[in-house]
């Protein structure tokens, strides 16, 4: 019990690796159920397909001397499996080796992923792992490993004898998290095994305070998130080892073609624990039936995680009021904030009743300042952190804002990665802020420079935006993440607000997905014409902004970066070229 005891205690916590849990996992409870992965492509309502602790750490064994073999201690493991088990057996192999894990997503057959080409190139691994259903897509990829070697995790050659023998060190750093890269070519952020203990301990301890800091024993992780995206992987695979946990998965095709699976699997497994960006709450609420969900009962959720994009007031009560019948209480939805420069976990709201959602003054917004209004901009707390630290700073004069200010979210604790893999100037300028006369309970250095506007009030923190994405519209600051709420609210799809160059002045232009406009033209046209008047109207009445044009799109048209956020710079340039694909 020494290294999942150390784990679990708290302060002192030993220096421990992933997959040394793992092996602990495997002695002390070899024949739980570690892993399940339910498979909805061969068949329409699922096959499982699941190992033990003792039956993964075999597999994992069995691959880690392979690679062993083949590699140097330090190279670097890129995981290009589709989303099943071959995934987990991949990345934690590459632990197991004394490699760094790259985990990307498996590139589509016939396609060119320049994302991925981009992280290889950067990586430069030694090693691609997939298995044989993707083996031809990712040799298609391989001309940016030139050194690379192809292993099929479920072909998986035997090793020699010799490599069965010893352990490498493990090196500090676990796996490189390559950030999505809306506005830049993908940077890798270096994680450690210190990093992942310390953020998994922060984690379960804000999300179970009425538990007393420690997830129940029965805890079950429900998951379809990519296992290449920060919260999928910490989520899915990492924390559920380090809790001791049984994890059932899926992939995110099968949620995305039948949402229903999502609220199924929560249903059928006891403390379900589960996370989902803010769209997927809203795809959940409006396409999941009562027919899809017979005798379910959600009254032994634990918690769902509300992150990777702006939580939405909406989508929230959207969500919890059409699955309330089913025993699903909104107090178990969560608001979280996280990145992947700080593990993931930042933030996240205390339990209670249901989400604390605050009403600010939005001229005052626009100004810099959030006080609190009866008839306002609507925006979910966050709760009140404090591991890892958490201030909100001017970015240019690099002081802390008083409470009620908008500023930069700086944060600070031992989540906080080393930096990104060969960018060291990238890191200095990220990880590397310095707080000019801080207070007496501040820290000066050694900050993470988030790119996140938010505030504190009330203690409480709140998001606003990101830097990069503010509109400033004839001199005057709006969040785009405001006014799409607004936008989405009416369309009931996805929105993106723009800032493109007028003839004398900045601005506004909004691309609107939408969905369900009718049977015949004269139905189509009407619904548009709907769409169009009540949106410019509330943009005007809510944002005090005119819109210069509404781009009415399909669903799906409106570029996402891999974690679901929006490109709007991509959006800008679609725009300006003329190649979004308009409904009208």
């Amino acid at each position: 019990m020494a290294v999942v005891g150390a784990i679990l205690r708290g302060p002192g916590i030993i220096q421990t690796s992933l997959t040394a849990v793992l092996r602990e996992r495997a002695s002390l409870q070899p024949h739980d159920p570690a892993f399940t992965f339910i498979d909805y492509d061969s068949q329409w309502d699922g096959v499982a397909e699941e190992l033990t602790w003792a039956q993964l750490y075999r597999r994992v064994a069995d691959l880690a001397a392979v690679l062993r073999e083949r590699t140097a201690p330090g190279d670097r493991a890129a995981v290009l499996a589709p989303q099943n088990l071959h995934y987990v057996i991949g990345y934690l192999a590459a632990l197991e080796a004394g490699l760094i894990a790259v985990p990307l997503s498996t590139p589509a057959p016939g396609f060119s992923d320049e994302r991925v080409l981009a992280v290889l190139a950067d990586a430069a691994p030694t090693v691609l792992l997939t298995d044989s259903a993707a083996a031809a897509a990712v040799a298609a990829h391989a001309g940016a490993a030139p050194d690379a070697t192809i292993i099929e995790v479920d072909r998986l050659p035997a090793p020699a004898p010799r490599a069965a023998a010893g352990r490498r060190p493990t090196p500090e750093v676990a796996y490189l998290q390559y950030t999505s890269g809306s506005t830049r070519t993908p940077a890798g952020v270096m994680v450690s095994h210190a990093n992942l203990v310390a953020n998994y301990r922060q984690m379960i301890r804000y999300f179970f305070p009425h538990h007393g800091g420690v997830a129940p024993a029965d805890t079950t992780v429900v998951s379809w998130l990519p296992f290449y995206h920060d919260m999928g992987l910490l989520l899915g695979v990492c924390a559920p080892i380090l809790g001791g946990w049984h994890t059932v998965f899926t992939s995110p095709l099968a949620f995305l073609a039948r949402p229903a699976r999502w609220l199924q699997l929560l249903a059928a497994y006891p403390s379900a624990l589960t996370a989902a960006p803010n769209f997927a709450f809203d795809l959940a609420a409006a396409r999941v039936s009562d027919d899809d969900l017979p005798g379910a009962d959600l009254s032994s959720v634990l918690a769902v995680m509300n992150g990777a994009e702006r939580v939405l007031p909406g989508s929230m009560d959207r969500f919890t009021r059409r699955f309330a019948p089913l025993g699903l209480s909104a107090g178990v939805i969560r608001p979280s904030y996280g990145l992947a420069e700080a593990t993931l976990y930042v933030a996240t709201a205390a339990p209670a009743a249901a989400p604390t959602v605050v009403s600010f003054d939005p001229d005052l917004l626009a100004q810099g300042q959030a006080r609190r209004s009866d008839d306002g901009t609507a925006l979910v707390g966050y709760g009140t952190p404090d591991s890892p630290a958490v201030r909100i700073v001017d970015p240019q004069t690099r002081r802390e804002c008083a409470d009620g200010t908008i500023g930069e979210i700086w944060v600070r604790g031992d989540n906080v990665c080393q930096g990104y893999w060969n960018k060291p100037e990238e890191t200095a300028r990220t990880f590397g802020g310095i707080i000019v006369d801080p207070a007496p309970d501040t820290p000066h250095d050694n900050w993470l420079c988030t790119g996140d506007l938010g505030f504190l009030s009330a203690g409480e923190l709140f998001i606003v935006g990101r830097i990069k994405d503010l509109l400033i519209v004839r001199g005057r600051n709006h969040y785009p993440d405001d006014i799409e709420a607004t936008v989405t609210a009416i369309s009931g799809c996805r929105s993106a607000a723009i800032v493109v160059q007028g003839p004398d002045a900045e601005e506004l232009v909004a691309i609107v997905e939408t969905k369900n406009l009718g049977q015949t033209e004269a139905e189509i046209g009407e619904r548009l014409a709907q769409i169009e008047n009540s949106v410019h109207s509330a943009i005007s009445e809510s944002h005090g902004i005119v819109a210069r044009e509404l781009v009415l799109v399909s669903r799906g048209a409106i570029p996402l970066t891999t974690s679901g956020k929006i490109r709007r710079q991509a959006c800008v340039e679609r725009y300006a070229s003329g190649t979004f694909e308009r409904v009208r």
